[in-house]
């Protein structure tokens, strides 16, 4: 029986082949960018001379416990490679990413580096972005009013769906590491990724959205049978 994890785990371990001796790297959030984190561990302690950023307190922790070399942003400079996880991968490796919160980090983090390779299970490919919700991260002031500006956004992009404020387990709002708010879109499917990117920037209030587009040079997918690389011209 292959245990759920299993792939996630692959595709770790498939991207640690891209990480060379001397290398800065952007270290992602989430289920699949943690395997890549503990892997990574090991090949530290083997000797692997390496630098990390991490894009979450969450990864971060987890990399100072492993004993992984860290740094931040501008300590490190230009990075080398980034490695995330995605939330979901569509055509031309456009990305829908934030599921965990830490989209802003992982954004600036992932534009800091000469390349960025996403690890994945294959379930996360689709043909259409939009059933995962979108993330938008937004400030904390007159969130009601950032909310409504976003949903007539999104309308108007030619998406169509609720635009709900995440919270967390305690019914709490949920508060991203920069103490911002997330907006998720439950869209269904977003017919056009750049159109709807373009309209939710111009919503005073954003401060950034889950869709990465343009970022990805390489996903990383692990399925039933076994790896495969995609590249923005062979989805």
């Amino acid at each position: 029986m292959v245990h759920a994890e299993d792939p996630k785990r692959r595709a770790a371990a498939h991207a640690l082949t891209y990480v060379t001796d001397g290398m800065r790297l952007g270290l992602g959030t989430g289920s699949t960018a943690r395997h890549f984190v503990e892997l990574l561990a090991e090949k530290v302690h083997a000797g692997l001379n390496i630098l990390g950023v991490p894009t979450s307190e969450q990864t971060l922790s987890q990399a100072v416990s492993l004993g992984v070399p860290i740094a931040t942003l501008d300590e490190a400079g230009p990075l080398d490679l980034c490695i995330d996880g995605a939330d979901e991968v569509g055509p031309g490796l456009a990305l829908i990413k934030g599921g965990g919160g830490a989209l802003l980090r992982e954004k600036i983090v992932a534009s800091a580096a000469r390349e960025m390779v996403v690890i994945a299970d294959s379930s996360k490919k689709v043909a259409v972005l939009g059933r995962f919700p979108l993330p938008i991260e937004v400030v904390d002031f007159g969130v009601a009013s950032i909310e409504r500006h976003v949903a007539e956004a999104v309308r108007k992009a030619g998406c169509e769906g609720p635009v709900k404020l995440r919270r967390d387990g305690d019914g709490h709002p949920f508060v991203t590491d920069q103490g911002h708010l997330i907006l998720d879109a439950h869209l269904g499917r977003i017919p056009d990724p750049a159109a709807l990117a373009r309209a939710v920037e111009e919503v005073a209030g954003v401060v950034e959205h889950g869709l990465f587009l343009g970022l990805a040079r390489r996903v990383v997918l692990a399925g039933a049978d076994g790896i495969t690389v995609l590249e923005p011209g062979s989805f």
